[in-house]
């Protein structure tokens, strides 16, 4: 049962990274102290050595309501990202609410294969499936000179998220409501990037409570095995990506990089490897379409 927060006087920094430590670790949180660094990091718009240096520091009254608050929803694991509204990708803010998967920072390693393959300042049409919060495309727009970029959601609500994070980080994508399971695209594509929703749905009952109880469902799982939009993409690509264009796909774990290796038919597409991460997971499926 979690424990309630219990008011203290204490207003210093220090002391609030203090009592609010042993808080988290009396309802189970491992990291207790990464949590309270977090949020705090947060309301007071620094990094974490700056909370450190600015410990004896102390917080408004409105701070103070306004920290307590996001400690109660934190407790009952709504993941940070939600509580602060905000998430770091590719050394960038995003703004991010529960209509959008969080960004995750093994995806940041889609974003450097495709800068490695692409021509920084060539015009190339890209397509990004399942854009979500935006990061995917928005990144790609910003780390190239002259892209142009679209983008497709499935969600009108993820597409409104996304257009706010375009016009936060000054970058024009061209965003579509669209279900690429059966919608029709046209464009000719130099590069589809996607980072689709891949979890088994026999699989969504052993997420953490943070992602199966607040992330939203339509972000995590096709509904069925996992590998529907790879399937639908294998079908798709050849005849929007110019022959030397590319595909890149996240992936899932354990066996799913297979599985989705075995999707595509190696008479349309060449080059199929599936990369790394930094952690050294099998994450992106990059493909040559012949």
């Amino acid at each position: 049962m979690q424990k309630p927060v219990v008011k203290n006087n204490h207003s210093r920094v220090i002391d609030i990274i203090n009592w609010a430590e042993n808080h988290f670790l009396l309802n189970g949180f491992n990291n207790a102290r990464k949590e309270i660094e977090w949020l705090l990091e947060e309301i007071l718009d620094c990094k974490k050595l700056d909370l450190y240096l600015r410990y004896d520091e102390e917080l408004s009254v409105e701070n103070l309501k306004i920290l307590h608050s996001w400690i109660n929803r934190r407790i009952k694991k709504e993941p940070l990202q939600y509580i602060t509204e905000s998430c770091e990708f590719f050394g960038r803010k995003f703004f991010v609410n529960d209509n959008v998967f969080i960004p995750r920072p093994e995806t940041e390693t889609l974003i450097d294969i495709a800068l490695s393959v692409i021509e920084s300042d060539s015009n190339q049409n890209v397509l990004d499936i399942c854009t979500g919060s935006g990061c995917i495309a928005i990144t790609l727009a910003k780390e190239l000179n002259n892209p142009n970029i679209s983008a497709i959601d499935i969600s009108n609500k993820a597409l409104d998220i996304a257009m706010l994070n375009a016009k936060n980080h000054d970058v024009y994508i061209n965003f579509e409501q669209k279900n690429i399971l059966i919608d029709t695209y046209k464009n000719k594509l130099d590069m589809i990037v996607c980072n689709p929703p891949y979890i088994p749905m026999n699989e969504m009952d052993s997420l953490m409570d943070d992602v199966k109880l607040y992330e939203p469902r339509i972000a995590l799982t096709d509904g069925s095995d996992g590998l529907s939009f790879y399937k639908r993409i294998n079908d798709l690509a050849p005849l929007l990506v110019v022959p030397g264009g590319y595909i890149l796909l996240e992936v899932g774990l354990n066996q799913h990089p297979q599985f989705v290796k075995d999707i595509l038919d190696d008479k349309l597409y060449s080059q199929i490897e599936i990369v790394s991460d930094l952690n050294g997971d099998p994450r992106i499926l990059k493909a040559l379409v012949n």
